[in-house]
Parts: C-alpha cells; sequence; structure tokens
C-alpha cells in the first residue's frame, strides 16, 4: 500500500500535445472551490458524456467525496494551469483488496484536443499499479468517440462489450510493448512541438536591453537584427519607447504573436518578466541572466521558484545562465545566442550545456566551415536539455546530423533511449566525460572508460575525448556518405604520410585497401592529384578514402587543391578526408552560401583523419546491424511476483545495502544453487543437510569468491572434511568466521554477470569472465537496458578472454545460448524493477550443457529511475 500521507512523488510537470506545459497533482480537499468552478466551465455536451445526464452542479456530498480520497483505493489527479484546473481523473476499486478499478476522467472544453486525456490515463495507471491494481474498467456512451479512441489508441490490450446503452471496457493496465511505443511517441512529439515553439518563432521579445546600447540585453538585441531575424523583433523597456533603434514596449501584455522572450535582466527581476510573458501567451523563455543554481544555494532556490512559475504558466525554459538558442534557417535567422555572428547554415543540430563555451565551440565550427541547422546551450539545464533537443532533432528535416557537448545527464536512461532512436536514422557525436561517480565504485567496479566507450557504441553514438575530436567527426557526418565497410585507400604526394597511414589504421579499426596506398610522388600537379582521389573513390574495393597532400614548397598554397577536392568530389558514395600538414592555415573554410558543397574534412594530421574516419566507419557497421527484439515470451517469469519481492527486498535493508537475491532471480526464471550461512557447529549440521560433496566458502567481503586466497574449499565429500575445512578457515579468517555451505556442481567456466546504474546511461548490463586477474584488467562487456536478443548474443562474445567459452586449446565449448538467455532474463529483470540499483551474479559457471548461478545480490537505491513511469518533464 502507497504511504497515503506522502503523494509527492505522482506530482508532475507534463508537456501537452502542442508543446505547453502542465502540472498533473493527486487532489486535496483544499481543490473544493476550484472543482465546483471547473465543473462550471463544461458544456451541457461535456457534462452529459461525463456523468450521463445533466448534472447541472456538483451536491455537496459528491464534492465532499471528490475531493478527498484515500491515494489507495480511490485516487484522483487534477490537472493544473495558470493556476487553475482544467481536468480531473480518477478510479475507485471495485470492492475491497479487488484487483480491479473503474476510471473516468473528463477535460474542460477549452483544453479538449491536446493530450490531457492520454497523460491522466498514464499518470492514473501508474497510480494504481502501485496499490496493486492490475486491471481498469470503464463505462462509455456510445457517442463519446473522442473517448473511445483515448482509451484504444493508449496501446492497451482493450476488450469491449455494448450493454444497456453503455460501451463498457477493461483491460490489463501493465506496461506491454504497444502502451510503451504510444507513450514514447507521445512524448517525442510532445518535446519537439515545445521546442520547435522556440526556434522558430513568429516573434521574439527581448527584455533587458538597455536604451543607452550598452550591455547583455542590447547584445543580444544587436545579434537578433544583425542575423535578419525574419519574425517580429519587440524590445521590452520599463520607460524608454526606442531601444536599439526599434519601437520598444513597456509590457507585452496585450501583443499577440510573440512566441519567444529572450531574458537579460538581473535575477531578481526574471519573475516579473514571466508574469509579463504568461499574459501575453509566449510559449518559451531564453534566460541568460545568471546568479541562479550556479551561485549557491539561494540561487538553487530562486531557479527552482523560475521553473515552477514557468512551467506554471504552461512555458518552456533554457537556461538560466546560457548562451542561447540559434536558427539558420533562411525563413527564421534567428541568433538568439551571445555570440556575436549567426552560425553558417548547415544541416547539423548543436547541443552544449556549457554557457562558457558555447561562444568558443561556435567559433570552432565557423572556422572548420562546419554548417548548422540550429544550435541550443542549456547552461543550468533547469528545463530544456539536450534530450529535449534530440527529440526535435529526430523529425527536422533541417538537421541530418548531431552534435552534443554534455557535461552531466539528467536522465540518462531516457538518453540512451532516444540517442538510439535517432542514431538509427541519423549520426550523433557527443563529447561526454567518463569519470565514474565515486559512490558508484562502492557498489561495483562499473564501466571503465573502455567500457563507457563500449556502451555508447552499443547505443550508436559516435562518443569522442576532446572538443577537437568531436570537430573532426562532425566534418565527416556533416557533408559525406557513411562508409560502406572499413577498407581505407590512401592517396599521397608523400610517401611518409601513406606510410603513417598503413601504422594508424589497424588501431582504428580500419583495413588498408589491396593497392594502398599510393605514392604520387611530391612532383605531381593539382589536377593529377585531384584525378587520382576520384579514382579512389570510383574503386570499388576501397569504402573511404584519405587524400594526403604536402606542398613541395614550404610556401606552397594546399587551398587550391582543397578547393578542387571539395567543389569535384561532391556526391560521391565513400566518404574523403583530406590531410595537409603543411599550412597551418588549412582549417580557414572559404566562404561559401547556401548550395554550395559542404566543407571539406580537412586534418593537420593523419592520426586525426584515421582516427574519426575509425570513429565513423565503427557507427555506420552499427547501423548496418540488424535492431534486434525485445524478448516476446521468456518462460517461468512473472512480473508481479517479481516486483512484490523487489518492493520487500528494498524495505528491508538501507539503500546501498547488499541483500540476497534468490528469490528475486527465480521470478524470472533464474535458478540460484541453493546455499545457507553458518558458523562454528552449525556448518557441519548444514553440510549434513544439504549432503556432501559440498563446499565452503567465506562469506564477508572482501574474501568471497577468493578461491586465489584460500578463502573457498571445494567438493568436501564427508562431515570429516568439512570440519577440516572449517578449521582451517577458521585459522586464516578468524574463529567463528561465518561461511556459505553450498552443494557442490558440474564445474565450468567461472563468469560473472553485473548490473549497475551508470551516470551515463542509466541501468546497463555487464558480463565477463570470473576471476581476479580479470578483474583486474577491467575485461567487462557492458550494453544498456534494454537488451535485445542480438545485444545479449554479442554481449557474451564481446569481452576479451571470450575464447575461453568457444573451445580455447581443445577445452568444450559452453553453451552460449544459455548464457544469452541468462543476460536477456537479467536485463528484463533490471528493466522492469526501477527501484534496483545493482545486482551481481558472482560466479555463473557455464558448461557445455546449461549454467549454474552459485551467488546473488542486490542492492535497492530507494528512489525510482527518472525514465520510468507516466510522462514528465
Amino acid at each position: 500500500m502507497g504511504n497515503v500521507n506522502d503523494t509527492s512523488s505522482r506530482a508532475a510537470d507534463v508537456l501537452l500535445s502542442d508543446g505547453t506545459t502542465v502540472h498533473v497533482r493527486p487532489i486535496r480537499p483544499d481543490d473544493a472551490d476550484r472543482i465546483v468552478a471547473l465543473h462550471s466551465r463544461f458544456s451541457e455536451r461535456t457534462r452529459y458524456l461525463r456523468y450521463f445526464s445533466a448534472y447541472p452542479r456538483i451536491p455537496a456530498r459528491d464534492l465532499e467525496r471528490f475531493v478527498n480520497v484515500d491515494h489507495h483505493d480511490r485516487e484522483a489527479f487534477v490537472v493544473e494551469h495558470a493556476g487553475g484546473l482544467i481536468a480531473v481523473g480518477r478510479y475507485e476499486r471495485l470492492g475491497a483488496g479487488s484487483h480491479q478499478a473503474e476510471v473516468a476522467f473528463v477535460v474542460e472544453d477549452a483544453h479538449q484536443g491536446r493530450g490531457i486525456g492520454s497523460v491522466l490515463i498514464e499518470h492514473l495507471v501508474a497510480a494504481a499499479d502501485a496499490e496493486g491494481i492490475t486491471e481498469f474498467e470503464a463505462d462509455v456512451l456510445p457517442v463519446n468517440q473522442a473517448m473511445l479512441r483515448v482509451f484504444v489508441a493508449a496501446g492497451f490490450r482493450i476488450e469491449r462489450e455494448f450493454a444497456d446503452g453503455v460501451v463498457h471496457l477493461w483491460f490489463p493496465i501493465a506496461a506491454t510493448p504497444d502502451s510503451l511505443r504510444v507513450q514514447w511517441t507521445r512524448e517525442q512529439r510532445a518535446e519537439a512541438r515545445s521546442i520547435g515553439w522556440l526556434l522558430n518563432p513568429r516573434g521574439v521579445a527581448v527584455y533587458g536591453a538597455r536604451a543607452d546600447g550598452t550591455g547583455v540585453g542590447a547584445a543580444l538585441l544587436n545579434h537578433l537584427k544583425g542575423a535578419g531575424f525574419a519574425g517580429e523583433l519587440i524590445p521590452v523597456h520599463p520607460s524608454a519607447t526606442v531601444v536599439g533603434g526599434r519601437p520598444a514596449v513597456a509590457s507585452l501584455r496585450g501583443i499577440s504573436g510573440v512566441d519567444l522572450a529572450v531574458v537579460a535582466v538581473p535575477a531578481e527581476a526574471v519573475p516579473g518578466v514571466v508574469e509579463d510573458c504568461a499574459a501575453a501567451g509566449v510559449h518559451g523563455l531564453v534566460v541568460v541572466s545568471a546568479g541562479f543554481a550556479e551561485a549557491g544555494r539561494a540561487g538553487a532556490e530562486a531557479q527552482a521558484a523560475l521553473l515552477r512559475a514557468v512551467r506554471g504558466q504552461g512555458m518552456r525554459l533554457v537556461g538560466p545562465n546560457c548562451l542561447g538558442i540559434a536558427n539558420t534557417d533562411p525563413g527564421v535567422r534567428l541568433n538568439a545566442t551571445l555570440a556575436p555572428l549567426l552560425p553558417r547554415r548547415g544541416r547539423v543540430g548543436f547541443f552544449s550545456q556549457s554557457a562558457a563555451l558555447g561562444t568558443a565551440l561556435l567559433a570552432e565550427a565557423d572556422r572548420r566551415g562546419l554548417g548548422l541547422s540550429t544550435f541550443v546551450s542549456a547552461g543550468n539545464r533547469a528545463d530544456v536539455s539536450g534530450n529535449d533537443a534530440l527529440q526535435y532533432w529526430r523529425e527536422d528535416p533541417q538537421t541530418d546530423a548531431v552534435l552534443l557537448y554534455l557535461e552531466t545527464f539528467g536522465n540518462p536512461r531516457k538518453f540512451a533511449r532516444i540517442a538510439r532512436e535517432l542514431a538509427r536514422r541519423k549520426p550523433v557525436a557527443a563529447v561526454a566525460s567518463p569519470v565514474r561517480p565515486p559512490a558508484l565504485d562502492a557498489v561495483t567496479t562499473g564501466p571503465d572508460a573502455r567500457g563507457v566507450a563500449a556502451l555508447f557504441a552499443s547505443s550508436g553514438v559516435i562518443r569522442v575525448d576532446t572538443v577537437a575530436e568531436l570537430f573532426d567527426v562532425g566534418l565527416l557526418i556533416a557533408g559525406q556518405p557513411l562508409p560502406p565497410g572499413n577498407r581505407v585507400a590512401v592517396v599521397t604526394n608523400a610517401a611518409a604520410l601513406g606510410v603513417l597511414t598503413v601504422a594508424k589504421a589497424p588501431a582504428a579499426g580500419l583495413r588498408v585497401a589491396d593497392g594502398y596506398p599510393r605514392d604520387l610522388g611530391p612532383a605531381v600537379s593539382d589536377v593529377d592529384f585531384v584525378k587520382a582521389v576520384h579514382d579512389a573513390l570510383d574503386d570499388e574495393t576501397v569504402d573511404a578514402v584519405v587524400a594526403a597532400y604536402a606542398p613541395a614548397l614550404a610556401e606552397g598554397d594546399n587551398l587550391g587543391v582543397a578547393e578542387l577536392l571539395r567543389n569535384s568530389t561532391a556526391g560521391s558514395a565513400r566518404p574523403l578526408a583530406v590531410v595537409m600538414p603543411a599550412d597551418p592555415s588549412f582549417t580557414v573554410a572559404p566562404a561559401y552560401v547556401d548550395g554550395d558543397p559542404p566543407a571539406l574534412p580537412m586534418f593537420p594530421a593523419i592520426e586525426e583523419a584515421v582516427r574519426a574516419l575509425g570513429r565513423v566507419a565503427r557507427y555506420a557497421a552499427w547501423r548496418r546491424e540488424p535492431v534486434g527484439a525485445l524478448p516476446a515470451g521468456l518462460a517461468g517469469v512473472d512480473t508481479v511476483a517479481g516486483g512484490a519481492v523487489a518492493v520487500r527486498l528494498a524495505a528491508s535493508a538501507p539503500p546501498g545495502d547488499d541483500v540476497v537475491a534468490d528469490e528475486l532471480l527465480a521470478a524470472y526464471g533464474i535458478p540460484v544453487v541453493p546455499s545457507r550461512p553458518a558458523a562454528g557447529a552449525a556448518v557441519e549440521a548444514v553440510a549434513a543437510e544439504f549432503g556432501c560433496p559440498v563446499a565452503l566458502k567465506v562469506a564477508t567481503k572482501p574474501w568471497r569468491h577468493r578461491i586465489d586466497l584460500g578463502a573457498v574449499r571445494l567438493n568436501l565429500t564427508s562431515a570429516a572434511l568439512v570440519q577440516e575445512a572449517y578449521e582451517e578457515l577458521e585459522r586464516l579468517f578468524g574463529r567463528g568466521v561465518e561461511v556459505v555451505v553450498q552443494p557442490m556442481v558440474a564445474p565450468g567456466v567461472a563468469c560473472v554477470v553485473e548490473v549497475v546504474d551508470d551516470p551515463s546511461f542509466g541501468p546497463v548490463v555487464g558480463f565477463g569472465l570470473g576471476g581476479e586477474a580479470v578483474d583486474l584488467l577491467g575485461d567487462r562487456a557492458w550494453r544498456p537496458v534494454p537488451l535485445t536478443d542480438r545485444d545479449a548474443a554479442a554481449l557474451v562474445r564481446a569481452p576479451r578472454a571470450a575464447p575461453l567459452l568457444t573451445g580455447y586449446r581443445g577445452a568444450a565449448p559452453v553453451d552460449l545460448d544459455a548464457l544469452a538467455d541468462l543476460l536477456l532474463r537479467v536485463g528484463r529483470l533490471v528493466d522492469e524493477q526501477p527501484a534496483l540499483s545493482a545486482l551481481s551474479l558472482n560466479p555463473v559457471l557455464a558448461r557445455p550443457t546449461g549454467l549454474a548461478v552459485l551467488h546473488a545480490s542486490a542492492v535497492f537505491a530507494g528512489l525510482p529511475r527518472p525514465d520510468q513511469g507516466p510522462r514528465r518533464l
């Protein structure tokens, strides 16, 4: 049963289908007056469809029952917007202890058609599920087609029957692949729509521009004017009538068509701006003002209040303390940033969390000739985040590739999910730190730097280590085709550059194509060099080309060759990377107009070109792989029982403590070899109960599983041997040491399966072979949850020590399918049990026929993961 005294976790800010925000929360007794006011605004038809009668007013007795619920058998949610209620939904259990409940909701006429009904269903389902309800029922009049569509379109398995003039619906509320797909699709559309209002505004208001033309606000106004913003541009000033050569207004009240406000007033004045924007129907604010969360506790409180005020009025917030946003579309030409020039036009979306680095990043993009479609700097990221930008770029026809500069992940599991979906259609490259919070090391080793890189790769994200590498990859994915394989041709006029390519290619995962490198000699003409590059691009045995050119004279001009290549190789079926090491000015991109070929990927060193090509080739290989499928059915899985066990285990131990996970695994069809802890004389008694042969293992960390340190005794075939082994353990680890007694099982290759809540990806599943040496080398492979069949099969084969599983040096191969099945079950377990923060199966003995799990422990965080349950911001 939920905590009836605390329902705060059920409250959420939510985006509607039109991209505006509302607040959903459980009903309170003090909502009575607002419920009456909401009811008074319903049309007669809305009242009839909801209550099956005219129901002109709410009787006092009904009102008392409406607003007083126990949040267990009866729950109700209200939807708030601009200080008032616009909808209400409720469920009521059908009898004490029943797993069924009746559900109903009603939306104010003026707000119907905005997706509120589907939001209420999601939140009612989540609340009911937490209270042990498994099925919803509803009665709907046949003429209420809109309500019927809401239920049917939710993705649940709806059953229906018609009787007594009413359509009776019922459906299990457990999440299904269809219901999740519907939820995530609606989420993507709503988030993309909300960002679309900001990046494609009809009008922009600027707050904080001084009449004398000084200060940040005036700079923002000048940047908007200088970019040639296509819409209406309105300075807002308390007294001046003209600011920056533009007519100014004292307030936006009464002015329509302004979708975006750019705010540069002092932090304490921002709340007043929010009120003014709300009155004018503004969709979002870009707040460049500092003095919020980055300034300390008081600033953090001010930021939280700002966010509540903005979302309470249905708006989105970029920032505060951000660089701003930009859109290079000729029909928009929005430069609402602190950077003086609008980025050159291109087809790359660029997100930078850092405001401090944002200007430098834009300047570097321009210097390298990388054209952008849109740019977002989130600053303190109080609201709009990289995830929102990814949702927008997924469907944006002006964006073909995405670059991300990330410092932290607000919702890592959601990032992994939407990045994987986006990367199947458009390349995504990211600078992101592999550093793990120290607290994670106390729970599990987790992915190291190599593991983090593999996790990004498994999600289709091209991870780079530096900003320079981000632009190296960015130029390749922005204007070059993806390589169909990993064979690279090298055309050069300097033999040393060809030799370097041959040396560096294997480490990047590339193979130099047969017949290459092709050395043309230092006296080759520009025309002949370009022709040789064309020949390589047309070679069917080649997947990518490196053109490495060094002029014979130090004062030679490389740009002529570069321009010839850029203009003549556009439209090639294979990517081209150009290396020109002699001229430091090679990266200065020439000016070009819309319709010209994109900038040529140019590099000062072979190593950089090969590294970037290798990363893009790995991404292209990932995209060519089949997507894989989530397992439709795994025998022996009981999600409901597993949830009950997880709740009990989470309540039985403080967050962060290990608990025995045998019962939880059993609910997912994963048997664990039985074991019992014992000490002293009880050891022999437990061994007798199991029957010899048995094993004794020191129970406490760090000795558990350490056979190399004498903490494990195996194959004890008699009571005397059990007694002797325990006495030896006492001499090594202390009198009365607690051990685990376990029946012996058939031998196998020791493996380890782990789950950890990674800061970059949320829950991830790790697999590797057992042993301290393997742990020391960090030989774990990782994949983010949920695992598909292809993920599981690849994970088993990914560790460097995986040949030990496939018959190394004459050993019998183990059952790889059984290991993959185990990983699928673990992946499903962690996906369905959000309170679980870590899980360890160590060791798992893999054999030619099947496997055995000898030990399993779990750690519960006590807090739900942010990407579980109904939509929320």
